[in-house]
Parts: structure tokens; sequence; C-alpha cells
């Protein structure tokens, strides 16, 4: 899998978050939050769903299952003069992205992201970047469906 290479500008986007770890994963509670109050949102850019960790900076070279951190369920919005009551904001930073785009279940999540890691980016003359990481869920993705399809953003320098 060969990502493309991607410098995006700063995004503005609204919506929830919660504290987990990949031992407590919360993720589908989070989306089971934010999906029923999506439609609040009146100034989103797309229907596109961006699905955001948050990582401490040191967070994948000591990696721990058990190690929290934020994830967000978030749309692309105009500006932020219309956040939903009880919506949080988020500024994503510009920057450099390794973008991975993603065919399958995402039962399959933890091994694409182990060869990601581990094996792609080691040769690809990058490095991790401490930015958030996301994956945009585009018109294509059907939650753990096999033909789903989503993007992998992955900061990179």
């Amino acid at each position: 899998m060969i990502p493309e290479i991607k410098s995006i500008p700063s995004k503005k986007l609204v919506g929830l978050s919660l504290t987990m770890s990949y031992v407590e994963n919360k993720t589908a509670e989070l989306w089971q939050i934010f999906m029923p109050r999506r439609k609040e949102i009146a100034n989103a850019i797309s229907n596109d769903l961006y699905s955001l960790q948050v990582y401490s900076e040191n967070y994948f070279s000591r990696f721990n299952p058990t190690v929290e951190f934020t994830k967000w369920a978030l749309v692309e919005v105009t500006d932020f003069n219309q956040a939903p009551d009880g919506m949080q904001m988020f500024t994503l930073p510009e920057g450099q992205y390794a973008v991975f785009h993603y065919k399958g279940s995402s039962a399959k999540g933890a091994e694409l992201m182990g060869y990601i890691l581990q094996e792609w980016l080691p040769q690809s003359g990058y490095q991790l970047d401490n930015r958030p990481h996301f994956e945009v869920l585009g018109d294509k993705y059907k939650n753990n469906g096999d033909e789903s399809e989503e993007e992998i953003w992955i900061p990179i320098r």
C-alpha cells in the first residue's frame, strides 16, 4: 500500500470527543452520541466525517494499549460561529500527511496501523509528526463492511 503525500492547510472542525485507550475503546459510544446530533451542524463543508485521534508526544515510541488518548467525531465547517450547544471546536493544524486509501473492514485496523508504523514509516524517509492522526469517512464508508473505503491520514515530517 503506497500512500499519497499531501500538505493541507489548517481546518476548522466541530464535533464531540472522548478520552479512551485501545484497551477501553469507546469509539462506538462516541459515534452513537455524535451521529444523531450531526445535522445540528449547519455550516458543514461536506458530508465527510472525521475520526480523529490526539496522542501524547511519545505515544508510539512507548506504545502501551492502556495509555489514554483523545478521540474525536467531527465534521469540517466554514467557521466556528455556529457550533451547536455542547459541541466542541477543534482546529486541525496545517501540515504534511501520508494518506492511505484503505478498502476493507475496520476490523483489520490494528493490522494496517502496524504495517504503516512498523514497516512503511521506517522505510519511507519520513518521521511521524506530533499532530493529530485522522480518518476521512466519505460516501464510500460502510461501517465495518468489507467494501468500505476510507482515507487514513498519518502526520509526517
